[in-house]
Parts: structure tokens; C-alpha cells; sequence
């Protein structure tokens, strides 16, 4: 029997294959490994998120980027890869949310 991937590699699993200019939340990374009540721990996961990973994609339900000193940043990399924004700021999960069971 195979032995189980260990939670932070399934969720970056998932964050390696956010397509350019979409975006996905903690709790949709959740349910996509088969923990839906666990978004903190895919925040947790995500603040050792390799580098080499587009860890600027992982943004909260509503669309707050987080990311403490990190969220100017992860905003910008964001609008570079074309990522649309509600005025309040957060990103348009309604158009860059990736729906990730018809890509």
C-alpha cells in the first residue's frame, strides 16, 4: 500500500499547477487535497512555500491578498500576470478564480 504524501507537499502539488493569471483560496487548495475544513493549514503550508512555486496566486476566499510584508509584492506580481481587482482592492474572484475541474 502506498504511503499517504505528507499535507504540505499535496498542497503545493496544487499551487504548482495555478495557471498564470488565475488565482485559487486557501480553503479551494483545502478541498482540492481532501481536507475542506483545513484553509489554515494550507496557510500555514504556504507561508514555506517554496520559492520556485507561484505562491502570489494563493489568495483568502474573498479575494484579500495577505502575505504581511509580502502582500505588496505578491499584489504586484499578480497584476503583472494580467489578475483582475475590485476597486476595495482584492482580487475579482468572480473573473480569476481558476476552476480547476473544466481546465
Amino acid at each position: 500500500m502506498a504511503q499517504e504524501k505528507p499535507f504540505f507537499e499535496k498542497v503545493y502539488s496544487v499551487v504548482s499547477k495555478i495557471p498564470y493569471g488565475k488565482v485559487l483560496s486557501y480553503g479551494d487548495i483545502a478541498a482540492l487535497i481532501g481536507s475542506p475544513k483545513a484553509a489554515r493549514q494550507v496557510g500555514w503550508a504556504m507561508r514555506n512555500c517554496p520559492d520556485n512555486l507561484p505562491w502570489q496566486r494563493v489568495v483568502m476566499k474573498d479575494g484579500t491578498v495577505t502575505g504581511g510584508a509580502y502582500a505588496d509584492v505578491r499584489r504586484e506580481l499578480l497584476r503583472a500576470e494580467s489578475v483582475c481587482f475590485l476597486p476595495d482592492g482584492r482580487v475579482d474572484m468572480k473573473t480569476c478564480r481558476w476552476d480547476f475541474f473544466t481546465e
